[in-house]
């Protein structure tokens, strides 16, 4: 029986097949491993530094959000007042919907409270459930039965 050369065999098999002929002394370019932790160094470095600048418009953009509550919940005492003559006490008369606080696994930065409430006026208070830049200073916002919107504590 006559024995077949190897490379004739590798030739039949790939031509059939597809299989690819593999060269191990090809050199891959690519990026070395210091190279690569260099670059997260720098990037480390650049956002530390960038980071503390970036708090006050941070804490901006949270109390965006007591302000809009503060809104809704002015335009739904409003209406409950223009139904009843009255002002609310509570939040499920007027149908406000306090979100699911951030310390509860929720959304909400501020925790919505109707502090005072009588016949003719009523004032609500948005305070924040943390401290957004780290001085123990917590931010509050207040909103009156006229709709006049402050900040009454700044963060």
């Amino acid at each position: 029986m006559k024995k077949e050369n190897p490379n004739i065999l590798h030739l039949y098999i790939s031509k059939y097949f597809a299989i690819p002929k593999i060269n191990y002394n090809k050199r891959i370019h690519a990026f070395t491993l210091t190279e690569l932790l260099v670059v997260l160094c720098i990037v480390g470095i650049l956002i530390a530094l960038a980071v503390p600048s970036l708090m006050p418009m941070i804490s901006k953009a949270k109390s965006t959000e007591a302000q809009l509550q503060l809104k809704h919940l002015h335009t739904l005492q409003k209406t409950y007042f223009f139904t009843h003559s009255r002002f609310s006490e509570s939040f499920d008369e007027i149908g406000f919907e306090q979100q699911s606080l951030v310390s509860e696994n929720g959304t909400a930065n501020y925790k919505i409270e109707i502090v005072q409430s009588a016949h003719n006026s009523f004032k609500a208070t948005a305070t924040a459930i943390s401290d957004f830049d780290g001085d123990g200073i917590f931010n509050v916002w207040s909103i009156n039965q006229e709709g006049n919107l402050s900040e009454d504590v700044k963060d």
